[in-house]
């Protein structure tokens, strides 16, 4: 869909100054706030104590929820993040742009600001750092540029939900003059700093690609601790070490081992797989090793093990922790002489192989229990990574939520294109004992029930229907649970919807504005939470 470059009347001016005052909705007391910034400009030319100011007043008087300050540097043809409030250090990381690209770049290269009065309507113009995430698809986004003799030396961006949406050009305009204030100093700045603005720049692209290297491209998440678990994977992956992944079920440790296997040195190589508790120990020696012809009844041939497989490459070894200890002894051996037999055979087999461990078992307690090897756990242990439990990434639920909801709505053919809000917030609330492999099942099948296009509370398995997930709804799916479920979620969706306007959300819900007063008791939920998160943001 085309950026929009007008700004359309959606809802009703709000008529009451004082309303519009106590919800950040007016703007006359902004007026000594560019004097002040003026005078600062006129009396230093100080340009960090500016931005300073116009990020506070912002904030603060403006109620914008995210903004950024971003300057030109036109031998590199390089725009880059000079000063922000509202964004993450990934989200900063990101803010590099090159004329033209992204909303940033066109307002840079057509020297011309673009407004967005939503987001939600036009998903295919949105920045990859302001509004990348999506806060809210009901926030309205804008960009002015910071031009000085018709140079264009930087831009002054902007999210925010707009009840008024009158206030919203009055904004633009607003955050254009601030522009045009401080355009002088931004000028000056580069022309002082020039050697100094050109290595930020460049620190900042780099920086970001560094990011998105270390970072594997077959795993999901962006939390801390997954953060975390790539820098570990980039650093081991390159070396020929021993690693040995642990975590619960679920969290994917197969996904790590081949991030480390296809970022390594011998990714060309064959990448052999293998689960140790998934055969009989009698078959399990020679699935590995591999056996001579006629060495027991049925091998009527030579055949080759995993690890003569794996030579020049890497094998995994899953649920190593199941090895019986005579299948541990023959291990060591391997990872201790990179040799072996095949069964029924005298002849030593030599392999150069990189060896990938998993387990969701504590070996340290089954060394003391005596039914892990020491010295094999030690052989193993080179490099440990940990894989954290989902329960312990939460940030990370909504993300991969969207991704299997994209994968099955595809798979299945359904056009199932979001999660609401209260289904969003049971599946944040719940502690997930089956981490990953749990949620994608659980998606997998509320894309098959959802009926409307969008996963609701009710669609989602009776493990996560919770008094603290549904207020007001009884443990488990009995009809009055499913009922008060739907009911709970239509009230929060049209709260939402409206910003909190009881008027408009009853109207909505084809309810008196008493009857939904009454529901919303029952539910205890308080529309002004509505407001504050959205409209007075």
């Amino acid at each position: 869909m085309p950026i929009q470059r007008s700004v359309s009347v959606e809802l009703d001016d709000i008529s009451d100054d004082f309303t519009h005052c106590f919800t950040g909705e007016c703007r006359v007391n902004v007026l000594p706030i560019l004097y002040q910034i003026s005078e600062i400009i006129n009396d230093s030319e100080d340009l960090a104590s500016s931005l300073s100011i116009i990020l506070n007043v912002m904030q603060q008087r403006l109620k914008i929820v995210r903004a950024m300050v971003t300057l030109y540097d036109r031998q590199s043809e390089t725009i880059f993040i000079h000063a922000s409030f509202g964004l993450t250090d990934e989200q900063k990381a990101k803010g590099i742009y090159s004329p033209g690209e992204g909303i940033t770049g066109k307002v840079v290269e057509a020297g011309k600001p673009i407004i967005i009065p939503k987001l939600r309507d036009n998903p295919g113009s949105a920045n990859q750092t302001i509004s990348g995430d999506g806060v809210n698809g009901n926030t309205s986004f804008f960009c002015v540029p910071i031009v000085h003799s018709k140079r264009v030396l930087g831009t002054i961006s902007a999210e925010r939900v707009y009840i008024n949406r009158r206030l919203l050009k009055q904004d633009v305009e607003l955050l254009a003059t601030i522009a045009s204030i401080i355009a002088p100093a931004v000028e000056l700045y580069l022309l002082e700093n020039v050697d100094k603005v050109r290595l930020e720049a460049e620190n900042k692209r780099l920086n970001a690609e560094l990011k998105e290297r270390f970072k594997p491209s077959n795993i999901i998440g962006n939390s801390k601790p997954m953060k975390d678990v790539y820098s570990l994977i980039h650093k081991v992956a390159f070396t020929k070490a021993t690693v040995l992944i642990l975590g619960e079920s679920g969290v994917g440790k197969e996904l790590v081992a081949n991030a480390i296997h296809y970022n390594s040195i011998t990714a060309d190589g064959p990448f052999i797989k293998f689960n140790c508790a998934a055969l009989p120990e009698n078959i399990v020696e020679s699935e590995l090793f591999g056996h001579e012809k006629g060495s027991f009844t049925g091998a009527i041939a030579m055949r080759k093990g995993r690890f003569e497989m794996a030579h020049g490459g890497s094998i995994f070894l899953d649920e190593v922790g199941e090895l019986s200890l005579s299948m541990q002894a023959k291990l060591l051996r391997v990872l201790q002489e990179k040799t072996f037999e095949r069964v029924g055979g005298m002849k030593p087999v030599n392999v150069d192989v990189r060896i990938i461990a998993a387990t969701n078992r504590n070996l340290l307690d089954m060394v003391d229990k005596g039914t892990f090897r020491e010295d094999l756990y030690y052989r193993l242990n080179v490099f440990p990574i940990t894989i954290p439990p989902l329960r312990d990434r939460s940030s990370d639920i909504i993300l991969l939520a969207d991704y299997f909801v994209t994968k099955y709505a595809a798979e299945t053919g359904k056009d199932v294109t979001r999660i609401s809000t209260p289904a969003l917030n049971m599946l944040i609330a719940y502690h997930w004992p089956g981490n990953v492999r749990e949620l994608e099942n659980v998606i997998e099948r509320s894309v098959i029930l959802a009926e409307d296009g969008v996963i609701h509370g009710y669609n989602l398995p009776p493990s996560l229907q919770t008094p603290e997930t549904t207020p007001g709804a009884p443990s488990g799916m009995t009809i009055e649970a499913k009922l008060q479920a739907v009911e709970y979620e239509m009230i929060v969706e049209a709260l939402k919807a409206h910003h909190g306007n009881m008027t408009e959300a009853a109207r909505e819900l084809g309810l008196t504005r008493r009857m939904l007063g009454l529901r919303m008791e029952k539910y205890a939920i308080n529309y002004k939470q509505f407001r504050r998160k959205e409209a007075a943001a």
